[in-house]
């Protein structure tokens, strides 16, 4: 089950996981539309992975499978 990390690790621009905006590499490390398109263009600066979109997570869902708490901006 993916994390759902909270924020962007650029910028740390908050990111619910019941929105869309979100985009990830296969290790999860996440970052906002913004910093995706301006920055990163589509590779992931941690692992040189490719970003994809995030899927969401319903609101019934996230009650019973919450999202991750833990913030990975360093600012």
């Amino acid at each position: 089950m993916l994390d759902m990390r909270p924020d962007c690790e650029s910028c740390g621009k908050d990111l619910p996981a019941d929105l869309s905006g979100a985009h990830i590499c296969s290790f999860e490390c996440t970052f906002c539309d913004e910093c995706n398109a301006t920055s990163h263009n589509g590779t992931c600066p941690n692992c040189g992975g490719i970003l994809l979109l995030r899927p969401t997570r319903s609101t019934e869902l996230l009650q019973k499978f919450p999202a991750s708490t833990e913030r990975k901006y360093k600012g």
